[in-house]
């Protein structure tokens, strides 16, 4: 069973005791769920391929559709975005970041092969929801971010809806409210501008 964290999430206000339990349940190896703009999330450390097919096993998820990471700054995710991404598409992100907006980028070589599926570009998002900010800082690292769902259900809101469903199949749920947006972030491409997901 996870173990519940709580955050006084009334007023969005960040626990770091807590965030930092969460963040040692990351570096080792572990999937968390916790709260983003919209929907409770899965987590783990991007670089841990074994974390990030347990998260691909929880959603039954097909590992060539790639995962979506999450960020605290620009600083974190610049180093996945290939160094010939043009600068205007840098920009256009970084003007609707922090927020509940995900864009997808040309992969660096960085970017493992595991997180970008079949695909040489990545989706990356800077994260406005001071608890999911607040996971990335701690770990010093962007966050597998994918909704708490099985892939093509209703994903979950709230952290009970987590337990009930994924209690036996995470590691630890961080207790707090989602934002305020009510469906999932839109999805652009960065270079086109072509929507995927609005």
């Amino acid at each position: 069973m996870a173990s519940s964290i709580s955050l006084r999430s009334k007023a969005m206000q960040v626990d770091a005791a807590s965030i930092e339990h969460n963040v040692q349940v990351l570096r080792r190896g572990g999937v968390i769920a916790f709260p983003t703009e919209a929907v409770f999330g899965f987590g783990c450390d991007p670089q841990n391929v074994i974390a990030v097919q347990r998260v691909l096993h929880i959603k039954q998820r097909n590992a060539r559709q790639g995962l979506l990471l999450i960020a605290a700054d620009f600083a974190q995710v610049a180093p996945y975005i290939a160094d010939d991404c043009p600068s205007a598409a840098i920009e256009k992100a970084q003007a609707s970041w922090p927020g509940p907006h995900t864009w997808v980028f040309p992969a660096s070589g960085r970017a493992p092969a595991w997180i970008k599926g079949d695909h040489n570009s990545i989706a990356l998002r800077v994260t406005a929801h001071p608890v999911a900010a607040a996971l990335c800082r701690s770990l010093e690292s962007p966050l597998v971010s994918t909704s708490a769902n099985r892939h093509g259900a209703e994903p979950a809101r709230t952290a009970s809806e987590v337990e009930r469903e994924f209690g036996a199949l995470v590691d630890a749920i961080v207790v707090g409210d989602v934002g305020e947006s009510e469906s999932p972030t839109t999805i652009r491409d960065a270079v086109s501008g072509e929507w995927l997901r609005r």
